[in-house]
């Protein structure tokens, strides 16, 4: 008899003819995080099973809490698929803990197995009240509730429960470009979107010297903190800053901030269809600043035909305060260091800017060459959650 860890699937089960794909890409996802401990993986279209040592197991579970895919895990004793030696170890795992009330829940897969999984739950029951005087079956809101699975050769019994993160292994969804800047909302959008299965890399876009090294460094230190639910992130470093003083000098002040982003969105998506990503990911919530009203976000989108993902576009600022704190990523993103889009903010931005307004302010001067021009010095940073970041030519 051994533990294992035994993970459940959850939403993935939903796939059917594509299951193996998905189980696949969440296997190699696992063993990624697990890259440095002597496990053993195996895997069927339902379950999945890890080996460990007793003294890395904290570590092992830590790990497995940054995979996207699992819906609940437990530590599991593995016995042969024997009644009495199933009778031996709920007895022992139930006398080495407190509690007054408790369940057995019994799955029966192996149909050679003697009872069903109605008897065998009750035969249990009465083996351990039998044996246990004191503790009484709860069937609606047990303290402890003990689960078996009975399959053929091998059966699983635990009492924990672990929930994962839910949603789709990175991987299982093409890359997407996530817009990444200092604040708080963009990193938890990268971290939604690697929910569902999307692939990311990131563009960040600088202006020195009106923005600073330590910004950078900030959106370094974020990329790197959501790099550890992945393997790695290509962080593209774009610099914008002809691009923005040429908007400070020659654009109505007012529209500073919605021509500014329709020139970072042409650029985002030449970067998305250079390294073959086929969506936009931002952190715009709708009516949170005057460029994220819905006539705003429409006329800045008009300059793409690529899909843009908006994963905090419904959240007020709270949750997303509180989905920041879970991953993390709140206190870098607090640090008071400015990105291009806290400079040069106008007093009094335009809330309904007008299409028509856009494209004759954008003849003021020539932006298709500062575009090219931007394109051509982007670097990027290969950016890993253990190593230390490099920077990489990537063009």
């Amino acid at each position: 008899m051994e533990r294992v860890i035994l993970i459940k699937y959850g939403e993935l089960t939903t796939k059917k003819g594509n299951r193996n794909f998905f189980v696949k890409t969440l296997s190699e996802n696992v063993a990624h995080q697990l890259r440095t401990y002597p496990v053993t993986i195996t895997k069927d279209l339902s379950r999945m099973y890890i080996t460990f040592q007793e003294e890395h197991l904290d570590a092992i579970l830590e790990a497995i809490n940054r995979v996207f895919g699992i819906h609940m895990y437990h530590v599991a004793y593995k016995m042969k698929t024997d009644m009495k030696m199933i009778e031996e170890t709920i007895l022992q795992l139930a006398k080495e803990q407190k509690f007054s009330t408790f369940k057995v829940e019994v799955k029966r897969s192996d149909k050679s197995f003697p009872l069903s999984s109605l008897e065998f739950s009750a035969h249990l029951g009465g083996h351990l009240l039998k044996n246990i005087p004191q503790i009484k079956v709860d069937v609606h809101r047990p303290e402890v509730l003990f689960q078996v699975e009975v399959r053929e050769g091998y059966s699983y019994l635990y009492s924990n429960a672990y929930e994962g993160l839910g949603g789709y292994p990175v991987g299982t969804q093409p890359k997407g470009m996530l817009m990444l800047s200092g604040g708080i909302d963009s990193p938890v959008s990268g971290y939604l979107a690697m929910k569902r299965g999307i692939k990311l890399e990131a563009v960040y876009f600088e202006a020195l010297p009106h923005t600073s090294l330590e910004a950078r460094e900030k959106v370094i230190t974020l990329t790197r903190k959501l790099s550890k639910y992945t393997k790695q992130i290509n962080l593209h470093i774009v610099p914008f800053t002809k691009l923005q003083e040429a908007i400070y000098q020659n654009i109505p002040s007012e529209y500073n901030i919605t021509i500014m982003r329709r020139m970072m969105y042409r650029i985002t998506e030449q970067l998305a269809k250079r390294y073959k990503a086929l969506a936009i990911i931002n952190g715009e919530s709708i009516g949170q600043v005057a460029s994220q009203t819905l006539h705003s976000m429409s006329v800045i989108n008009s300059v793409t035909s690529m899909p843009v993902i908006r994963p905090v576009a419904c959240l007020d600022k709270l949750e997303i305060i509180d989905l920041a704190k879970k991953i993390d990523t709140y206190e870098t993103s607090i640090l008071p260091f400015e990105d291009c889009c806290t400079i040069f903010v106008p007093k009094h931005p335009v809330i309904n800017p007008n299409l028509e307004d856009c494209f004759k302010f954008e003849k003021n001067f020539d932006y298709e060459t500062l575009i090219k021009e931007t394109l051509a010095q982007v670097f990027t940073i290969k950016v890993v959650e253990e190593e230390q970041s490099t920077y990489q030519d990537l063009l």
